[in-house]
């Protein structure tokens, strides 16, 4: 697609100038006289710096898109006219993404296109699950309604994002500043003592003796161990290259220690919660499971979606691959049989996103409240064993001195 500048006169002769989407010239001639307009002038429109950024396209923030959803809603709701909503937005958002995506869209909706197919040539900006529901919208007549729906549906994603990204962060933090402060100690204050202890020709303890040879190897072999590390991301790297690596990191995910049950409940929380919203917007089922495969962020969850989809082609229940799977707890296919025997699915994972985003967030506050006195032993333990090291010796040679 690229954007063509035009001149034109209308059927009343009223003259007129702006910017066509189109995906070759010709395109965009056939489309104007279409409409009766007579050419009088078209070129196309060279690519400026922010249209190179929309094509790059980083990710609009979750909470920016919140916002935009609630705007866009409330002026709709107010009558005003889908590209003059547009263009409104365009002006006050700070996003230089969003604001240059709402531009193009604003242009391509005044030219005849619908207000969907504008902003799935933005696939960055506008996730494939939101174009879906603002064709639905469209068809259904409650664009603002599904505007609504979206902004509650990425207001609690984001908050349970970040819920478990606080509780991943703290403890990762806290241990990268205890392997800082321990190698600092063994680099810089243990072989200062040791030295000590050599002159002294004292005797060491089974615990000096480790921590020296410790503070030897990494002084000695500092290369050998960035390089190892250096080579395990490049292993990680290269088997996450594939599908099936992959596919394999995201189903090690879940059995991680403490976070993978927490990693787990907040993906069901997502998953259901997509597949509720598509489903309350009247989007087909195949399609709904099609787009929530792609939005659900894990493999082995994806896996089983598409189990679902073709359960369906063959006539089958939507709750079978649920059942066989192993993630899905008994209460989750319990809800989604129910649903489907009452034809009330999409009220059942509804709720079923509400139980789930609730449990994650009480999760996530009991392991706050585990890991902070935990993450305090672990960095007191390392430091402890350090300076106990270098303080037995010292004080074996005072009660030598004292004798």
């Amino acid at each position: 697609m690229a954007n063509f500048t035009y001149e034109a006169v209308s059927d009343s002769g009223k003259k007129l100038k702006g910017v066509l989407r189109a995906p070759n010239k010709n395109a965009a001639i056939s489309e104007l006289r279409g409409k009766g307009y007579i050419i009088r002038s078209m070129q196309e429109k060279k690519a400026t710096a922010m249209d190179k950024e929309i094509s790059i396209g980083r990710a609009v923030k979750l909470e920016d898109f919140v916002i935009f959803c609630r705007q866009f809603a409330t002026l709709i709701r107010s009558g005003i006219q889908i590209d003059q909503a547009l263009t409104i937005l365009e002006d006050q958002t700070a996003t230089k993404n969003l604001k240059a995506a709402l531009g193009d869209v604003a242009e391509q909706v005044r030219t005849g296109h619908s207000l969907s197919k504008a902003m799935s040539e933005h696939r960055r900006i506008f996730p494939e699950m939101f174009v879906n529901m603002i064709a639905s919208g469209e068809t259904g007549g409650n664009l603002d309604d599904v505007l609504d729906r979206m902004a509650d549906h990425y207001e609690k994603e984001h908050k349970t994002v970040q819920k478990v990204k606080s509780a991943m962060t703290y403890p990762i933090i806290v241990m990268i500043i205890a392997v800082f402060v321990v190698i600092f100690l063994l680099i810089k204050i243990v072989p200062t003592f040791a030295d000590m202890f050599m002159d002294q020709g004292a005797e060491l303890p089974w615990i000096t003796k480790f921590v020296m040879s410790s503070s030897d190897a990494i002084v000695e072999y500092w290369w050998m161990f960035l390089a190892g590390i250096a080579a395990l991301i490049f292993a990680y790297r290269a088997f996450t290259a594939s599908d099936e690596g992959k596919f394999v990191v995201d189903a090690v995910k879940f059995r991680i220690p403490i976070f993978g049950i927490i990693l787990k409940k907040a993906a069901i929380a997502r998953l259901t919660r997509t597949m509720s919203s598509l489903f309350m917007s009247a989007v087909p089922v195949l399609q709904a499971l099609d787009v929530t495969e792609k939005v659900v962020g894990n493999r082995v969850m994806a896996k089983v979606l598409r189990e679902a989809k073709d359960s369906l082609q063959m006539g089958k229940l939507l709750s079978d691959p649920f059942s066989k799977s192993e993630l899905f707890p008994r209460m989750v296919v319990q809800m989604l049989i129910v649903g489907e025997e009452t034809g009330q699915v999409d009220k059942m994972l509804m709720k079923i996103a509400e139980f789930y985003e609730s449990d994650v967030d009480q999760s996530v506050d009991r392991l706050k409240a585990v890991i902070e006195p935990l993450m305090l032993l672990i960095v007191s333990s390392l430091v402890g064993i350090i300076v106990a090291a270098i303080m037995s010796p010292m004080f074996k040679m005072y009660d030598n001195f004292l004798k």
